[in-house]
């Protein structure tokens, strides 16, 4: 297995047909987050969203031969849960294929809310 040891280094070794939709969604979640803090958390790209940010703190995305995984937590994809019924998802991810455009309003929204969640002043964040 290979060790990675940035984000573009991780993108840059996956399967080629992944590499895009990793850029594009790296892209969705740097536009959301300006500041977040790129590391390499369980061997796949990760994005603290805030100063710091541990594992629970953090989105995390992969690449894979047929789909690229968004994993924005339990609580996010519960939250999105009727918005994401088209697409392939688990307790704490999404999968999207690599043939069909990402959902980036959805992405956004889900990046936000996260967001919002860790964020000490808000009690309760909307869609």
């Amino acid at each position: 297995m290979n060790r990675h040891t940035s984000v573009k280094d991780y993108i840059a070794q996956q399967p080629e047909a992944a590499n895009a939709k990793l850029n594009q969604l790296r892209a969705i979640i740097l536009e959301c987050v300006p500041e977040a803090e790129e590391s390499i958390n369980y061997n796949i790209a990760a994005f603290a969203l805030i100063p710091g940010g541990k594992r629970d703190q953090q989105v995390m995305m992969a690449g894979f031969k047929h789909h690229v995984g968004f994993y924005p937590g339990p609580q996010t994809i519960s939250h999105f849960a009727q918005e994401l019924k088209p697409l392939k998802s688990s307790k704490g991810a999404v999968q999207f294929s690599l043939k069909e455009p990402l959902p980036v309003d959805l992405i956004k929204k889900m990046i936000n809310y996260r967001r919002l969640q860790l964020s000490p002043n808000t009690t309760q964040a909307t869609k």
